[in-house]
């Protein structure tokens, strides 16, 4: 385990947290949580040895590895495999050395084999293909340069050469914020495959539900590590904030009877002692805190003042950069005012291309594009958030749409959207992306549209933001065109979908449950279709005197199964065994995260719990051992009755 011990650490004069005391354990997925600034990253920083802790020390296994997620790369001549594959970096080191045998001698050579063997070498090219097409990226894209790809796409190839990493340990900075929901969901499969240590910060809160069973959360320089995901955690800290809350009134309420007591009766001659009592009594009592607002977030976009139906009509339109090559055909929309309209699609399926042609920014090829005179566009996208004026402030920037409204009532307005103090007369090339997002919504809440456009909102926003917006969306009066990989906010303000694939936008009937689920599907019929087209592909190579008549073919796949039988069985009770035993391990991995199993008094119990999880790990390796020979038992016994 990772374990705390006593752990301070400051950042630029100020305590980020202190006197933290935790155990993190090799098989849990804790997600951390927290308020911008209250440390998370400086956390990963601190576990990676990158910054030292002022107190305490934070104790692991010295063989332990770990795979971190960087936020930036360069721009390199790398093909994206390669880049990928270099993520694992003994195997990068042992294959370079097996391609340059010059001056080893036969032994040498005949251990670096060995050790390419062990750590299942021939199979890692196959890995990263896996992990590249899980992420969204073709075939043809493995030979691309990383040069070459957008930094969107960079990033994901950040997570892919991440994900290679054979370590015990992941550490993930918002491993979601450029991939499109298929990507989420393979990725959300991925990590609970993962055997080690996960450590996530997204502000993705169905993605922290479906993948952590634990909430590791920061706040008011305190670390507290909560079992269940993140949903359970919300619930398990409202009820300890209320208990905390109900305990400080209790104690107030208690110090001003004792106050009230000492003040009548302490200069009296017959109460003094009993006086000097409650003194003494008020000096041993230990002072509680109030509970602080849970959110500096709390705003409502205002009615807007016009509205009329239709505001906006594509009829017929066909969309796209170039009339020889469209991506979107026969698109029919209409948006009218009490329209809440989220639209689906993977990254490069043309859901942005869209949004420009709805609001206008993009000509159509053909067809009809109409909005009212009463249409007053509210539109949130990356781009208008690097086009704010990075010279001007928020004050003075909402200065310029509110005329003659008070500097009081403007400060108000920005104090809800967290702009206070020294942050409302800051420059915004100063802000962070979470910054510029907030301030670009503030300014378009200002501006009582009637229909709200947001292209990914969320990206740069935390947990509060998200859900503060969320809430002032399913109040908001006028028209609604969400684009968002954040399930939960289209979940929440959405009543239809619009799924963009194929080069058509079509009603998608269901909701995001029914979606992700037409995702999952989509992506078997890919992998049968790439099975089909090797087959026929087999097929074609072969000499037509030697192809076997339908009715040859049913017989010899009939003889086929039954011969395989009896491997195909053994595999699937090894499989059965191996779910049973990957359960157990989860039941004893969440009885070891409860903090108060390393008390002395449960040394007995915690030893016990940890012998019988080093048994179950043993049987785990045993039958994945197995279950692997027995795979390749069955694929050498078909390849000989083929």
């Amino acid at each position: 385990m990772i374990e705390f011990k006593e752990v301070a650490i400051r950042r630029e004069g100020r305590v980020l947290f202190g006197d933290v005391n935790l155990q993190l354990h090799k098989t849990q997925k804790i997600g951390l949580t927290g308020n911008n600034g209250t440390g998370k990253s400086t956390l990963f920083a601190a576990i990676l040895g990158e910054y030292g802790t002022d107190a305490g020390q934070i104790v692991m296994p010295q063989d332990w590895q770990i795979a971190h997620m960087a936020q930036e790369i360069h721009a390199t001549d790398m093909t994206a495999m390669d880049y990928v594959l270099s993520g694992d970096g003994e195997w990068w080191s042992l294959s370079d050395k097996l391609a340059q045998q010059d001056g080893l001698s036969t032994e040498q050579i005949a251990a670096l084999y060995q050790r390419f063997e062990e750590i299942d070498g021939y199979r890692t090219r196959a890995k990263a293909a896996i992990i590249l097409s899980g992420l969204g990226f073709g075939e043809a894209d493995h030979a691309r340069q990383v040069a070459q790809f957008s930094g969107g796409w960079r990033m994901r190839l950040n997570l892919a050469r991440t994900l290679m990493h054979r370590a015990e340990v992941l550490l993930l900075d918002e491993p979601t914020n450029h991939l499109d929901l298929d990507a989420i969901l393979w990725l959300e499969e991925w990590l609970a495959g993962f055997d080690g240590l996960v450590l996530l910060i997204s502000h993705d809160q169905a993605f922290l539900d479906a993948v952590c069973g634990h909430i590791l959360h920061i706040e008011h320089g305190k670390i507290t590590l909560y079992s269940g995901n993140y949903s359970q955690f919300v619930k398990m800290r409202a009820e300890r904030l209320a208990q905390e809350q109900q305990a400080y009134e209790k104690q107030q309420a208690v110090k001003a009877h004792l106050e009230d007591y000492i003040r009548r009766f302490r200069a009296k001659a017959t109460k003094a002692k009993q006086a000097q009592s409650r003194i003494k009594q008020l000096d041993r009592m230990n002072e509680l805190a109030p509970v602080m607002a849970d959110s500096a977030f709390s705003f409502q976009f205002y009615e807007p003042s016009h509205m009329a139906s239709p505001l906006i009509t594509l009829d017929n339109a066909t969309i796209g950069y170039t009339a020889d090559a469209p991506l979107i055909s026969r698109v029919n929309v209409q948006i009218t005012p009490e329209v809440r309209l989220g639209i689906l699609g993977a990254n490069g399926a043309g859901k942005s291309t869209l949004i420009k042609a709805l609001v206008g920014q993009l000509p159509l090829i053909s067809g009809v594009h109409k909005v009212s005179q009463t249409l007053k566009l509210g539109y949130f996208n990356q781009h208008q958030m690097d086009s704010l004026d990075d010279d001007a402030t928020p004050m003075i920037m909402l200065r310029r749409l509110a005329g003659q409204t008070s500097d009081a009532q403007l400060r108000a307005f920005l104090g809800s959207f967290d702009f206070r103090g020294d942050r409302i007369d800051t420059v915004a090339r100063l802000f962070s992306g979470g910054e510029r997002a907030r301030l670009m919504l503030a300014l378009l809440v200002w501006q009582r549209p009637n229909v709200l456009v947001l292209d990914e909102p969320t990206n740069h926003l935390d947990l509060q933001m998200r859900n503060a917006l969320m809430l002032a969306l399913q109040d908001y009066q006028g028209a609604l065109i969400l684009v968002s990989h954040d399930r939960e906010l289209i979940l929440s303000v959405c009543d239809e979908l619009l799924l963009v694939a194929d080069g058509k936008a079509t009603t998608f009937v269901g909701d995001m449950s029914d979606y992700a689920e037409h995702l999952r599907q989509a992506r078997l019929a890919k992998t049968a279709q790439q099975s089909s087209a090797n087959s026929a592909k087999t097929a074609q190579d072969e000499p037509k005197n030697e192809q076997l008549s339908k009715e040859e073919r049913r017989k010899k796949n009939a003889k086929l199964r039954e011969q395989t039988a009896p491997v195909r069985k053994k595999i699937a009770q090894l499989e059965d065994k191996l779910n049973q035993t990957t359960s157990k391990l989860a039941q004893i991995d969440e009885l070891l995260g409860d903090g108060q199993l390393y008390d002395d008094a449960n040394k007995e119990q915690l030893l016990q719990l940890l012998a019988k999880q080093n048994e179950e790990q043993k049987r785990l390796a045993d039958i994945e051992e197995a279950l692997l020979l027995a795979m390749d038992e069955l694929e050498t016994l078909e390849q000989e009755l083929v």
